[in-house]
C-alpha cells in the first residue's frame, strides 16, 4: 500500500542520510542537547464514544441537550455536558477540536480529523444499529475512511481555493499523533447477548488481533507516533450496575462490579501485550500505551478526596439506584397533555460529578483524566504526551 505522502518521506530519508554523513566525520562537533518536543501538526483519531466529537451524531442524529450545556452550551456530538479528553489532548497540543470524519457542516480538518463515532467496535458487529445500539462503523471501516481521506486530501489541496485551508498538508499525516481509543464496546456486546464471562475474555484475542492489523495499515501508510488508550473500570458504570444480573458477593468496597472489572483488567493486559509485540513489528514506530484505567478507578474510589461526589450515579438520566435507565437516556422527553416534557435532566451541578450519563464522563472527570495522563505517569514507556513521537529502545 503506497503512502499517500511517499515523495515527502523520501526526501526526510535522504536529508537525514546527509546530516548522519555530515555529523560523523572526524572534525564533527558532538554535543549533547536535550530533546526537543514532537510538534505534532496533526492528530488522526479512531474510536467509540470516548472519543467522537460527532460523527455518530451526524450520521444518526445529533446527541440531544442536555449534552454539551457546559462548554459548549448546546448539544456539539459528544456525549457528555462538555469537552472529552481527546479534546483535552488536542488543546494541549495546540491544535484546535477535531472535527469528525463523518460532519459535512463547519468541519475544518487541517490539522486532523476524527474517525471515532459513539457505539464504534473494534470488530464488525453482526446485527444492526437499531437491533443492538453498536455502530456499523467499527475499526476496520474507519481505517477505510482514514486511507480514502488521506488520499483525497492530497488531491483536493493541489487545486487550491477552500480545499487548501480545510485539508491537511500532505506531510502532517506522518508527522501526526495517531490516537486510538476503543474495545470497551467489543466487551459489553459480549455481555448484551448473555456470555459469560470466559466466553468473553475467549474472543478477546481476536479483538486485538484485529485491532493490531489496522495499526499496521496506518503504519503502512506512513503512521509513525501511536497513542493507545486502555479501557476504563466496566464495572463502575452506572450503565453495568444497572443493566446486569450482579450478586451481592460480586460487589467490591467501592460498589462496583468486580467480575466486569476482572475481564476489562483482562483484556488491558492483552492490549498491553499486542502494543509490546507490535513495537517489534513496526520498528520505525513510536508506540505508547496510556493507562486509562488505573486513572479512571483512582478517581472513582477517591473521589470524595478529590472533589467530587456520588462516583456511581449518573448526573444526567432518570429513576433507579444509580439515576440510570436505558429506556429513558439522558435527554429523553415524554409527552404530557400534548406537550414535552424532559425527564432525564442534568444534575445541578455537573462539576463536581464524576459519570455523565451512565457510560461517560463529565468533562470535569475528562478533564482531571487528562490532567494525570498528560506527564506520562500513567504510560509504557513514561514518556509525556508531546515527546509520543520518540521510538524507545525495546
Amino acid at each position: 500500500m503506497e503512502p499517500c505522502y511517499l515523495k515527502y518521506i523520501t526526501l526526510c530519508l535522504n536529508l537525514a542520510l546527509s546530516i548522519s554523513a555530515v555529523t560523523s566525520l572526524p572534525n564533527s562537533p558532538k554535543t549533547k542537547t536535550p530533546l526537543k518536543t514532537c510538534n505534532f501538526p496533526a492528530i488522526f483519531n479512531f474510536g467509540d464514544s470516548n472519543s467522537d466529537t460527532g460523527g455518530l451524531s451526524a450520521a444518526f442524529g445529533q446527541a440531544p441537550y442536555p449534552n454539551g450545556e457546559t462548554f459548549f452550551h448546546s448539544p456539539a456530538g459528544r456525549f457528555s455536558d462538555g469537552r472529552l479528553i481527546i479534546d483535552f489532548i488536542a488543546q494541549g497540543l495546540g491544535l484546535p477540536y477535531l472535527s469528525p470524519y463523518l460532519d459535512s457542516v463547519g468541519s475544518n480538518f487541517s490539522h486532523g480529523a476524527n474517525f471515532a463515532t459513539a457505539g464504534s467496535t473494534v470488530r464488525p458487529q453482526n446485527t444492526t444499529m437499531s437491533q443492538s445500539g453498536y455502530s456499523p462503523i467499527s475499526l476496520d471501516v474507519q481505517f477505510v475512511q482514514y486511507s480514502d481521506f488521506c488520499r483525497r486530501s492530497s488531491v483536493f489541496r493541489k487545486r487550491g481555493g477552500v480545499s487548501e485551508k480545510l485539508l491537511p498538508m500532505d506531510y502532517y499525516f506522518s508527522k501526526a499523533l495517531y490516537t486510538f481509543d476503543i474495545g470497551q464496546n467489543d466487551l459489553s456486546s459480549g455481555f448484551k447477548q448473555n456470555m459469560t464471562f470466559d466466553q468473553v475474555k475467549a474472543y478477546i484475542p481476536d479483538v486485538l488481533r484485529q485491532f493490531s492489523n489496522v495499526i499496521k495499515n496506518v503504519y503502512a501508510q506512513g503512521g509513525r507516533s501511536f497513542w493507545v488508550h486502555n479501557t476504563g473500570p466496566l464495572g463502575c458504570l452506572p450503565y453495568t450496575l444497572d443493566r446486569f444480573p450482579i450478586m451481592a458477593a460480586q460487589i467490591d468496597n467501592h460498589g462496583c462490579a468486580t467480575p466486569f472489572n476482572d475481564v476489562a483488567r483482562f483484556f488491558n493486559r492483552r492490549l498491553k501485550e499486542a502494543v509490546v509485540q507490535l513495537r517489534k513489528d513496526l520498528p520505525m514506530a513510536a508506540m505508547t500505551y496510556v493507562d486509562i484505567f488505573s486513572v479512571k478507578h483512582s478517581l472513582i474510589t477517591q473521589a470524595k478526596k478529590l472533589g467530587f461526589e456520588n462516583p456511581l450515579l449518573a448526573c444526567c438520566g432518570h429513576g433507579g439506584k444509580y439515576n440510570y435507565d436505558k429506556n429513558r437516556k439522558c435527554g429523553s422527553k415524554v409527552t404530557v397533555n400534548g406537550k414535552e416534557i424532559m425527564v432525564a435532566k442534568s444534575c445541578k451541578v455537573p462539576s463536581v460529578r464524576i459519570n455523565w450519563d451512565g457510560v461517560h464522563y463529565t468533562e470535569a472527570a475528562n478533564k482531571w483524566v487528562y490532567d494525570q495522563i498528560i506527564n506520562g505517569s500513567y504510560s509504557d514507556p513514561p514518556i509525556p504526551m508531546k515527546m509520543a513521537c520518540r521510538v524507545m529502545d525495546h
